[in-house]
């Protein structure tokens, strides 16, 4: 099993493409790197492999857009930019990271240079569709432990609304470090509701394997704004400090965290890579998919608000396929996503996951947020 190495993750801004683009972001990019410790070159480093990123994005892409974020351990801190464009596309990505090859107009270094001074990077590009880049930049003496280039095996993305700088939609994800007792309990849905390959969780206690697995999380606030973003930042809350193990007694405990805030429609789940199974449950219109390299399986949530109406909550299992990935979204993206138009999407990081579905399936009328689980399995 793959080590679940899971990194908390703060969005500091969206940068859109347009001339002004490269110096705000290098300009945000070098404060924030130093904000959070890293020394003065390693800082010039993340200010420059930015500025690479945004003047491609301004120059040569359709609607691009570069999100500037913290990712934090327990004991340290890095920076993530996140770029997301529309088109056009890279025929050769290994071409474009090849030494000495830079588009006309960029600073010369090169798509080659920015991944060598990351410490993790990934790129998926489909020609005519659009390309996502990740790349994450940490202090030097962080990569002498063994996990210092490993990745996450969860990331998301959240978007506010067009004309908004707050966004209703939050994710969390954290590692359970396992026991040997499980407590479960839940409501038994009906046959007519389980999705295929489903099986509904029952009232009798369940054994699961003492093995840590992967608690996640996505919040909708209702609605947009400062308002509906108090309402995610307390389900993040919530869901950080509960002692609930299974996505039942999470949910319920962020029920009471949303009381007297606007509410939302949220989903959790648990991820057992040793026993090769997810729990999930849902209230409300988050949408969740279990992705595997041939197959499809939809997760269902039932009706209400959390923090205001929530009926008895449903939990479904389903087995984990190797290769595959959890997906969860909010209505801020289209259920119309299809990942066979996005070839070779399950080779690549999360982070980079999330980003091809968010530039597949986002809408600008509302908050988008997903966040996607995989390579713990």
């Amino acid at each position: 099993m793959t080590s679940l190495r899971v990194l908390d993750c703060e969005d500091i801004a969206w940068f859109r493409a347009d001339p002004e683009m490269p110096s705000a972001a290098r300009g945000a990019a070098a404060t924030l790197a130093r904000r959070i410790g890293l020394e003065g070159y390693r800082a010039s480093e993340v200010a420059l492999a930015v500025t690479e990123a945004a003047t491609n994005l301004q120059r040569h892409a359709t609607d691009g857009a570069l999100l500037l974020r913290v990712l934090r351990t327990p004991d340290r801190a890095g920076v993530e930019f996140v770029t997301v464009d529309t088109g056009p596309g890279m025929a050769d990505v290994e071409a474009a990271l090849a030494d000495g090859t830079s588009t006309a107009g960029t600073l010369g270094i090169g798509l080659g240079a920015v991944a060598r001074l990351a410490d993790v990077f990934d790129i998926h590009s489909v020609p005519g569709r659009g390309t996502v880049i990740a790349a994450q930049f940490w202090a030097r003496e962080a990569l002498a432990e063994p996990a210092g280039r490993e990745p996450s095996v969860a990331s998301g993305l959240t978007r506010p609304i067009s004309g908004e700088t707050t966004c209703g939609d939050a994710w969390a994800v954290r590692v359970d470090p396992g026991t040997d007792h499980d407590p479960r309990s839940g409501a038994v849905p009906s046959a007519s509701s389980v999705p295929s390959g489903a099986v509904p969780s029952g009232s009798v206690p369940s054994a699961s394997s003492p093995e840590p697995a992967i608690l996640v999380m996505l919040c909708d606030g209702l609605g947009h704004g400062p308002m509906a973003a108090l309402a995610g930042e307390a389900a993040v809350t919530a869901f950080r400090r509960s002692t609930a193990r299974h996505p039942e007694g999470l949910l319920r405990d962020i029920h009471t965290a949303l009381r007297g805030t606007r509410g939302g429609a949220v989903a959790v789940a648990r991820v057992e890579p040793s026993a090769q199974r997810l729990l999930y449950c849902g209230i409300g219109n988050v949408s969740g998919v279990l992705l595997g390299p041939d197959s499809r399986n939809g997760l269902l949530s039932a009706p209400g608000i959390v923090g205001q109406q929530m009926r008895s909550l449903r939990t479904f299992e389903l087995p984990l396929k190797p290769g595959g990935a959890l997906v969860m979204h909010s209505d801020g993206l289209t259920e119309r996503w299809k990942a066979d138009e996005v070839p070779g999407l399950l080779r690549h990081t999360p982070a980079v996951m999330a980003g091809q579905l968010l530039r597949e399936a986002g809408v600008r009328r509302d908050d988008a947020g997903i966040v996607v689980v995989k390579g713990a399995w």
